[in-house]
């Protein structure tokens, strides 16, 4: 966004961030990054946007660290958890494009396995990344989304929350979005129908145009932000 300072990062175990069989990738260490970078860029308090996974790390940052939290952003967030449907995500789909990306293959295994094509050089950035993702951060992950509970998460939260969900895929269902209302009444909710969950590279424009309406909604006033 132009009108932002923006930081990306790159989650432990994944692209230039450190991995290692030394490293804790559960939902817990992940947040505590993210909390420790805002602390030592010294930015005071920030909006959060995190995407599927992201969503889940920011969301529970925010309950640990509300000081730090401006505001989130919700992308599509796995609604799995204790007592609930699973991630329709399949692991062995995750793990089957890592084992192609080490093999040199993962372009094709990329290209084959997308339910709706990305812009090409979209494409070759996740290809060219996809083989740094360790394994283990993968079944971390995986592990978190059903043991878990984002809506314990939600109801703890302190700060605006803005929620952006695909128009496919089944990640975010219309009855997860009216129990998250129930947590937060004051929550906004979009839907960008016509994308799946990698709906930021599906539908770059119209993601953009739904992330400013977050934004819109959460600092009415446009008020100088981070």
């Amino acid at each position: 966004m132009s009108d932002h300072d923006c930081f990306v990062l790159d989650v432990r175990g994944r692209g230039l961030s450190e991995s290692g069989p030394h490293l804790d990738y559960g939902l817990d260490a992940c947040a505590e990054d993210v909390a420790a970078f805002i602390r030592e860029t010294h930015i005071g308090s920030a909006t959060l946007i995190g995407h599927s996974m992201g969503a889940r790390i920011a969301l529970r940052m925010s309950t640990k660290a509300p000081e730090l939290v401006r505001a989130l952003v919700l992308v599509d967030p796995p609604t799995s958890g204790p007592g609930r449907r699973t991630y329709p995500i399949p692991i062995a789909r995750t793990l089957g494009l890592l084992q192609a990306a080490r093999q040199g293959e993962a372009a094709e295994a990329l290209h084959s396995s997308m339910a709706a094509p990305w812009p090409e050089d979209l494409q070759r950035l996740r290809a060219e990344w996809l083989s740094t993702c360790d394994e283990r951060a993968v079944y971390a992950a995986y592990e978190d989304f059903h043991s878990q509970d984002m809506f314990a998460d939600l109801a703890r939260t302190e700060c605006p929350v803005s929620l952006i969900c695909a128009g496919e895929g089944g990640v975010v269902s219309d009855t997860d979005i009216e129990e998250m209302r129930h947590l937060r009444p004051d929550m906004e909710a979009f839907r960008l129908a016509g994308a799946g969950h990698q709906l930021q590279a599906e539908n770059f424009t119209g993601f953009s145009e739904l992330l400013r309406a977050a934004l819109r909604h959460q600092y009415p006033s446009n008020q100088e932000k981070k």
